[in-house]
């Protein structure tokens, strides 16, 4: 399934639990540096999307351009590997937790480094194995995610696609933002339907693995095996799972 397809089936209920996170925008919003042009590849809703500045956004899914607030930005119906723009027309361009969808990652990189003259891309370290041991709901859980990631670009390759850096994104305990990790201190929230249909990993892994895990976790939470198995996590204020900024 396209991510298009995708999210026009799961993205109804996206506005209640995918909202911006103030700590990880600022770290967007702070690589963006001085541009005043910022071209959002991906936009979805319209998260992160920075203040001040003349945004313009592109989004492929009908759904999610559906819900974007009055007020934001324009959007374009458009894919990452193809973006209807002239080379170096815009100060910078963006990405949030989004180039995992695109077909081709490397292709959508390479655009956005062709229209703009700073890219700055959200996205996670999939290249890492120790990312799902540390996860506590792919380690115990939901092993099939290592299934989703079998052929996607090592971080490595992404980063060398735009000549980028890549700096550490730790997850506040109270993300808000409701991404796959953002609930890594607050496992009950995994039970939420609204907070996994927030989040494609669970469509894509299908209904019988979801199901498995559910049980599994709320098993787990009510027998207290789960908090004396993540014991470690309890005073901690952020946590490193993988997530990673790309700026070039």
């Amino acid at each position: 399934m396209s991510a298009t397809h995708l999210y026009d089936t799961i993205g109804a209920c996206y506005t209640r639990t995918r909202r911006t996170e103030p700590r990880i925008a600022a770290r967007v919003w702070a690589a963006l540096g001085d541009a005043r042009t910022v071209l959002n590849v991906g936009a979805g809703t319209g998260s992160y999307e920075p203040p001040g500045r003349d945004v313009i956004a592109v989004e492929p899914s009908a759904l999610m351009r559906a819900q974007r607030p009055a007020g934001a930005a324009p959007c374009v119906a458009a894919t990452a590997e193809s973006l209807p723009f002239e080379d170096q027309s815009v100060d910078a361009a963006m990405a949030v937790a989004t180039v995992h969808h695109w077909q081709d990652p490397i292709a959508g990189l390479r655009e956005m480094r062709r229209v703009a003259r700073r890219v700055v891309v959200f996205t996670f370290d999939a290249s890492d194995a120790e990312w799902r041991r540390r996860f506590w709901l792919t380690r115990d859980y939901l092993p099939e995610v290592a299934d989703l990631l079998v052929g996607w670009p090592a971080l490595t390759e992404l980063a060398r696609a735009i000549g980028a850096r890549v700096e550490p994104v730790l997850i506040p305990w109270d993300c808000a933002d409701g991404f796959f990790e953002a609930y890594w201190r607050r496992p009950e929230a995994y039970l939420d339907d609204d907070v996994r249909r927030g989040t494609s990993i669970w469509a894509r892994v299908g209904p019988d693995a979801e199901q498995r895990a559910l049980s599994s976790l709320r098993h787990d939470l009510a027998s207290g095996r789960w908090a004396e198995r993540n014991r470690d996590l309890a005073d901690l204020d952020a946590a490193e799972l993988g997530l990673r900024l790309l700026i070039a």
